[in-house]
């Protein structure tokens, strides 16, 4: 289970006709947090990747869009392609010091 997510169990009925707490795994996403209150984490990473490095995006609390939002702006930054998968975002190179120059601009704490 994503971290960005809290598990719904235990619902069994609800009157509201548009009541639907679950998306399509199953689980609630959270609202995303302010942009002080996310603490990101910057690393490169080779393994399982053909000895190709990338930059590593982690610890994003929020909403799948908000995220896909974030890895775009980070792409276009850095001029590379990437993307976003299992709540990380993947950009391509080791482009660690202009991801974390730009989160800390956008007001992130990020390491």
């Amino acid at each position: 289970m994503n971290k960005n997510k809290i598990k719904q169990d235990g619902i069994v009925y609800s009157t509201s006709s548009t009541f639907n707490p679950k998306n399509e795994e199953g689980e609630i996403e959270r609202e995303t947090l302010l942009p002080e209150k996310q603490n990101l984490r910057v690393f490169i990473e080779k393994n399982h990747r053909g000895g190709k490095i990338v930059t590593l995006v982690k610890g994003f609390i929020g909403k799948e869009n908000d995220l896909e939002l974030l890895g775009k702006e980070l792409k276009v930054k850095c001029g590379t392609g990437g993307s976003v998968k299992n709540g990380e975002i993947l950009i391509q190179g080791d482009v660690r010091n202009k991801t974390l120059e730009y989160l800390i601009k956008k007001g992130y704490k990020a390491k």
